[in-house]
């Protein structure tokens, strides 16, 4: 059945046994046997660029891993404003707070074309009873979201606000071999804790300092060692 959040798309179920990032994520100590046997549960979606694949407060049946795009995971604050907590790439895992029987924590958006698998809470539930060194695979990745988080909070909220834009570019994998594409300003602006008119201002000044070059729409080609260095700053 498809989801109800809107835009997503249902695209059949997974196929974990020949996932190109099967040894990045949550069932990697699997083998292909067990896969057949306990995953089947398991849903392919496809969220396009700026869709909603769960909201905050919502009721958490799920746990997602991520194989293709970005996620970003923002927090409605009491008031009113927003709040980017952390960027997902292929092999993270979202929704983990449905493992304790709670509500989601942040609303999980695209920032990027991403592909996921959805997984039923149950089937974790039962991989917890049936699979010890899957359950551990799973805390050590619980963890290693913990220090993640930690981490993007620490590097996009400390210093001046150009390092840390550097910082969240070079984050985001821009560089001068190809296009990437960036999130919006308001985007930018709700990670760095800063206004859009903010956000604007330093990719404007970055533009005429030649450490981002426009491509076309949001995509932009960067002075990868020009932003290492101010990101040091």
């Amino acid at each position: 059945m498809k989801p109800n959040c809107t835009n997503v798309e249902w695209q059949g179920r997974s196929r974990c046994a020949v996932c190109e990032i099967r040894n990045s994520v949550l069932f990697s100590g699997l083998t292909p046997q067990e896969l057949d046997a306990i995953l089947q549960p398991i849903d392919n979606l496809h969220v396009p660029q700026s869709a909603v694949l769960y909201e905050q407060g919502a009721a958490a049946p799920s746990v997602y891993t991520l194989r293709s795009g970005i996620l970003k995971l923002r927090i409605d604050l009491p008031n009113g404003g927003q709040r980017i907590v952390r960027l997902l790439r292929p092999g993270d895992v979202a929704g983990m707070e449905t493992l304790v029987g709670e509500r989601y924590h942040h609303t999980a958006i695209a920032l990027r074309d991403a592909d996921v698998c959805r997984i039923p809470r149950e089937v974790v539930v039962q991989l917890d009873r049936t699979s010890p060194a899957v359950h551990q695979a799973l805390m050590q990745r619980w963890q290693r979201s913990v220090d993640q988080a930690e981490h993007c909070i620490v590097s996009l909220s400390t210093g001046t606000a150009e390092a840390r834009m550097a910082r969240l570019l070079v984050m985001l994998g821009c560089s001068g071999n190809q296009p990437e594409t960036m999130p919006s300003r308001e985007d930018m602006g709700a990670l760095l804790g800063v206004t859009t008119e903010t956000a604007s201002r330093i990719m404007a000044e970055f533009k005429r300092r030649g450490l981002v070059h426009a491509d076309r729409g949001n995509e932009v080609v960067c002075d990868h060692a020009g932003l290492v260095r101010l990101a040091q700053g």
